[in-house]
C-alpha cells in the first residue's frame, strides 16, 4: 500500500496554482445544490499529487527531483493543509488531501478523522508514500459541505509491518495514543481529556462559525471567517467580555462535590438578589444548563462565543452554568438518562445559582444542552423535567444508552428503536408530559452524517416526542461526532432559542427555523443520496 503510484486526476499544466485551502473565502452560492448529492468519503487522488508524480517521473536526475519535491512543501506550507482541490466531473464535491512529511524512519503514517476514519478498519487510513520522496498522503473525495477534525501519527518503530490483517489493526490501535495536529494546518481545536489538539478544516460550503474563535487569542476559527466573525460594528479588540467563575458545590444527588463554571454576561452584577419586590422576570437572565464545562470553559473558550452573541445583538445578556465532566470514568457513570444527574442539575445547581444571580425562573427561558452522553442527559432532563427546562439541544445524543449498560458499553441493540423513545411513549415507566401542567420541552438535535445509526435513532424519537405535542426540530450537518461541528451548532441554536429576534440566518446555509446546517428536518439517509455524481476509487489497481 505504502508505494502505491498515485492515479491521475486531471491534466493540466504542471505548475502550483489550483490549490484551495479552508482559510480562502468561496462564495457557496457558486456551488451546485448538495442536497441528494452522496456524502460518503471515497478514496481520491488530488490533482496536486498526480501533477507531482507526472513530473517527478518526467525529472532528469535526483536533484531536480529533490527541488520538485522541496517546491511542493514550500507551497503546501504557505496554503496550509488539507490540501482542498475542485474537482471537474465533481463540482459538488472536493478532493481533500493529508499530507506528511515523513523521513527515513518513517513507516507508516495514520490519519484519524471522525467522520471519515473508521476505527475497525485503521488501515483503510495508512497514508500512500511518493516512491523517493518524503511526501505521504491519502486523498478523499467529500462533499463540499463537509467540515472535522482530525490527527496523525507516524510509525517509527523497529521490526516487520505485520501481514496479518489482525495484528496490524492492534498495532495501528496502540499507534492513535500518540497522534496529534497536522503540522502544516493552523486551525486548531483542543482535544478531549489529552493536553493536545487536533487539526480543523471546513470545506467552502460548511455551515459558517461566525461566532467561534477567540478575538484575544490571535488563532482564528476554522473555515473561511476569521476569528469571531461578524461583530455588527463593534471592533474585535473593543467587544465586552463577560466573566467566568468556577464555584465548587456539594452536590447531594451525586455524592460528591462537583465543579460548576459559572458565565455571567458583561453588565451582569455579581450576588445582585434574585428577585425584588416588584422585579418582572424579563429583567433577569436567561439560562444556558450545560453539560461538559470543563471541555466549554476550560479549553474551547465558550465565553467568547457568547461575548460575541451578546455583541452582535443577536443573543440577550444570558447566564451559563456548566458543571465539570470530572474525567471520563465519572462521565460514563453519571450521564445519560439518570435521575440522580438530573436532580443535581435541576434541584441543586439552578437554585444555588438563583439565590445569587438574577436568573429567570421561566423554563421556557432555559435551555439545558449537552453533546454525546451529555445529549442524552439534556434530553432526559427536558423531558422529565418541563417545569425547570423548557428547551433542550442535543447535540449528537447517545441514544443508544439504556439502564444497566456496563459504563463505557454500547446497547448491542444500537440500531432501532432507542431505549428513552420507549420511554418517552410511556410504555415503560409512566414518563409523565409534564411536572404541574408544564408544557413539553422545545427539543432540538444536531446529527451528523457520519454518526451510524443516530439519524435511526433520532428519527425514531422524534416521532414519538411530536406525537406527545413537543416541537422538535432537527439539524442533519456533514460531520462527525466533533466539538469542531457542535461549537458552531450550539450558538445557532442559542440564537433560535432564547435569541433577541433580531436576524441571525442571513448567512450562507441558514435554515427556516432553526441551524445553519446541510437539512432542517429530513431523512438523514436521504441526505446521504448516493444519487449524486461518483468518482471511482484512486488505489493500487
Amino acid at each position: 500500500m505504502s508505494d502505491c503510484p498515485p492515479l491521475e486526476g486531471r491534466t493540466d499544466t504542471d505548475d502550483l496554482t489550483g490549490l484551495t485551502n479552508p482559510p480562502t473565502p468561496t462564495d457557496p452560492t457558486d456551488l451546485p445544490d448538495l442536497t441528494g448529492l452522496d456524502a460518503t468519503p471515497r478514496p481520491v487522488t488530488g490533482p496536486r499529487i498526480a501533477r507531482l508524480a507526472r513530473q517527478l517521473q518526467g525529472a532528469r536526475d535526483a536533484a531536480a527531483r529533490d527541488a520538485l519535491t522541496e517546491a511542493f512543501w514550500a507551497e503546501a506550507a504557505r496554503t496550509g493543509t488539507p490540501l482542498v482541490e475542485e474537482l471537474d466531473d465533481a463540482p459538488g464535491h472536493r478532493a481533500v488531501t493529508f499530507l506528511w512529511r515523513g523521513h527515513r524512519a518513517t513507516r507508516r503514517v495514520l490519519l484519524l478523522a471522525r467522520g471519515i476514519t473508521d476505527r475497525d478498519r485503521l488501515a483503510d487510513s495508512l497514508l500512500h508514500h511518493l516512491p523517493g520522496t518524503d511526501v505521504w498522503y491519502l486523498g478523499h473525495r467529500l462533499r463540499a459541505d463537509h467540515r472535522g477534525s482530525y490527527r496523525m501519527v507516524a510509525d517509527i518503530s523497529a521490526g516487520a509491518v505485520p501481514a496479518d490483517p489482525v495484528l496490524l489493526q492492534r498495532r495501528l490501535l496502540a499507534l492513535r495514543a500518540h497522534a496529534g495536529a497536522d503540522p502544516l494546518n493552523r486551525h486548531r481545536i483542543p482535544a478531549r481529556w489529552r493536553d493536545a489538539e487536533d487539526s480543523v478544516f471546513a470545506l467552502p460550503a460548511a455551515p459558517p462559525q461566525p461566532w467561534t474563535g477567540s478575538p484575544h487569542s490571535g488563532v482564528p476559527s476554522s473555515g473561511s471567517l476569521p476569528s469571531g466573525g461578524r461583530r455588527s460594528g463593534v471592533p474585535r479588540g473593543d467587544i465586552p467580555r463577560g466573566t467566568v467563575e468556577r464555584h465548587t458545590l456539594a452536590a447531594g444527588a451525586l455524592g460528591a462535590e462537583r465543579d460548576v463554571w459559572v458565565y455571567l454576561p458583561p453588565d451582569a452584577v455579581p450576588y445582585r438578589p434574585a428577585r425584588e419586590p416588584g422585579e418582572r422576570d424579563g429583567h433577569r437572565l436567561p439560562l444556558l444548563v450545560l453539560c461538559d464545562g470543563d471541555m466549554w470553559f476550560g479549553r474551547l473558550g465558550l465565553r467568547d462565543t457568547v461575548d460575541a452573541l451578546i455583541a452582535d445583538g443577536v443573543l440577550p445578556p444570558l447566564a451559563v452554568l456548566a458543571p465539570d465532566a470530572v474525567g471520563t470514568a465519572t462521565r460514563r457513570l453519571e450521564l445519560g438518562g439518570r435521575e440522580s444527574y438530573v436532580s443535581f442539575l435541576a434541584d441543586e445547581v439552578v437554585p444555588w445559582a438563583g439565590a445569587r444571580w438574577p436568573l429567570t425562573g421561566r423554563a421556557e427561558r432555559t435551555v439545558v444542552a449537552g453533546q454525546g452522553l451529555g445529549g442524552m442527559t439534556a434530553l432526559y432532563a427536558g423531558l422529565t423535567r418541563p417545569e425547570r427546562f423548557g428547551a433542550v439541544v442535543a447535540q449528537s445524543p447517545s441514544l443508544w444508552w439504556r439502564p444497566g449498560l456496563e459504563p463505557g458499553a454500547v446497547a448491542p441493540d444500537a440500531v432501532g428503536t432507542p431505549w428513552l423513545a420507549t420511554l418517552a411513549a410511556g410504555l415503560r415507566d409512566g414518563l409523565p408530559s409534564g411536572r404541574d401542567g408544564a408544557r413539553g420541552a422545545v427539543v432540538h438535535f444536531d446529527v451528523g452524517l457520519h454518526e451510524g445509526a443516530l439519524a435511526e435513532h433520532t428519527e425514531a424519537l422524534r416521532a414519538v416526542l411530536r406525537a406527545r405535542g413537543h416541537r422538535v426540530t432537527r439539524n442533519v450537518h456533514n460531520g462527525g461526532h466533533d466539538y469542531a461541528c457542535w461549537r458552531g451548532f450550539l450558538a445557532d441554536a442559542l440564537v433560535k432559542l432564547v435569541g433577541t429576534g433580531a436576524d441571525a440566518s442571513a448567512d450562507p446555509g441558514a435554515g427556516p427555523d432553526i441551524g445553519t446546517g446541510t437539512a432542517l428536518d429530513v431523512d438523514a439517509a436521504g441526505s446521504q443520496g448516493g444519487t449524486g455524481l461518483t468518482r471511482s476509487s484512486a488505489g493500487c489497481p
